[in-house]
């Protein structure tokens, strides 16, 4: 099935941005609703105010006069209060209790000069007769509101919130897994794959990142594949070579026998180089386990095989010899190759901040400015750099993945007289 007539059949229930902007659309609605809910129970509560004049009006009639005795108004009040369903007590001008019906309710405030609600708001209002006699009623439908105005909109800001939020973590969750799973491809874990949940824009892009990632997986594998059989397959000519030369007897002119050799060696050094430099890709984001090294006998070989000035503290670290190896020898044979015959020197001392610093100078023309990062970089070459000097162009490459792998790096450093320092830093 192609991918247009899948994209095709996606309903709106597949589409991110709708169901964001529905949860949107919902919330607000339920904020609605609740705003609305809230209001009304504000209003209901006050919808009678205006209404008290009428009311007192009513009330007047209904009654008797205030020379009846209390037991006539007792039983008006009562026969009122079974129609209205309300609860009554009423009041002489003096504000002495003359009758009450239905549930006892607050006494008249003092402070009551006209009708309306007693203290201010809800649930008791006072209601003034004309002949001043006072009337202070409830109804049971009328209740004064749990909460404040401003209590009322922090709930509904709360409910909201509260709502609203296992709907955007699941929206997210997905992307922030995705995130994870982008990270670990990028250093380098190629095996990383995503689960795929839902069919929405978010579940495509997992489906696309995990094709993309097995693509790449398969396009890397390959390279290294192709590296490591066509560095195998160099070794059999070349070793044949080798034995044409060592066959040719002494009659063969010793210049084409040593310009033979010449290139034969540094075909065997770029084949280990790049078997090398494979190999470090190839296990980038596998787990290592160092061992203690005893850095400082190590240089003092290396330096011994080609002569090379040593300036070291007794050091040991934890590490890979045989990388760590390659990449002094790699240092010393590019100062050698380079330097034009000056003096090399090594040192090796702790540094701050718990590392230690490998030093490798010669005395050499340089490195331009521009060009001293780029060195670094596979099969590069500076520019004037004669081929017959020797070397692939990997030497200072492997240096900075062998120094990398070791949780350090390597830098290029000018000096004041002519020549090159390459500086080296590992953790202790």
């Amino acid at each position: 099935m192609s991918e247009s007539s899948t994209r095709g059949r996606f309903s709106w229930s597949h589409r991110l941005y709708i169901r964001i902007y529905l949860a949107m659309l919902i919330s607000l609605t339920v904020a609605g609703l609740l705003f609305a809910a809230a209001w009304r129970i504000n209003a209901d509560a006050r919808q009678i105010g205006p209404s008290l004049e009428s009311f007192a009006a009513i009330a007047s009639d209904v009654l008797p006069p205030p020379e009846a005795s209390n037991e006539e108004q007792q039983q008006a009040l009562t026969r009122w209060q079974s129609r209205m369903r309300a609860d009554l007590t009423l009041y002489s001008a003096k504000r002495e209790k003359i009758a009450t019906a239905g549930r006892e309710l607050p006494p008249l405030d003092a402070a009551q000069t006209v009708s309306g609600w007693m203290g201010g708001g809800p649930p008791v209002f006072a209601v003034k007769l004309p002949d001043n006699r006072w009337l202070v009623g409830q109804h049971p439908g009328r209740r004064k509101p749990p909460f404040s105005f401003f209590t009322t909109l922090l709930l509904i800001g709360l409910a909201i919130g509260i709502g609203s939020y296992p709907i955007v973590r699941r929206l997210t969750r997905r992307l922030e897994r995705l995130q994870t799973s982008v990270e670990a491809l990028g250093a380098g874990q190629l095996s990383t794959r995503i689960a795929v949940e839902g069919q929405d824009e978010v579940g495509r892009l997992a489906s696309s990142f995990n094709r993309s990632a097995a693509r790449i997986e398969a396009l890397v594998d390959a390279q290294k594949a192709l590296l490591a059989n066509a560095s195998h397959e160099l070794r059999s000519p070349l070793a044949r070579i080798r034995m044409a030369i060592e066959l040719m007897g002494p009659e063969a002119q010793p210049e084409i026998r040593s310009e033979l050799k010449r290139n034969i060696g540094e075909l065997d050094q770029l084949i280990d180089e790049i078997l090398l430099a494979s190999r470090l890709d190839a296990t980038a984001d596998a787990t290592q386990t160092f061992e203690k090294i005893d850095l400082t006998a190590l240089l003092a070989e290396e330096c011994a095989r080609i002569g090379a000035q040593l300036d070291a503290q007794a050091i040991e670290l934890a590490g890979d010899a045989r990388l760590l190896r390659r990449l002094v020898r790699n240092l010393l044979e590019n100062a050698k190759r380079y330097g034009n015959n000056t003096p090399i020197t090594v040192t090796l001392a702790t540094a701050p901040g718990n590392t230690v610093l490998l030093q490798v100078c010669d005395g050499g023309p340089g490195v331009p400015a521009a060009e001293r990062e780029n060195i670094f970089e596979p099969f590069y070459r500076v520019a004037g750099a004669s081929e017959r000097e020797g070397g692939v162009g990997l030497g200072l490459s492997l240096v900075r993945q062998i120094a990398r792998r070791h949780g350090g790096d390597v830098v290029y450093t000018a000096r004041n007289e002519p020549g090159s320092c390459f500086r080296v830093t590992l953790p202790a």
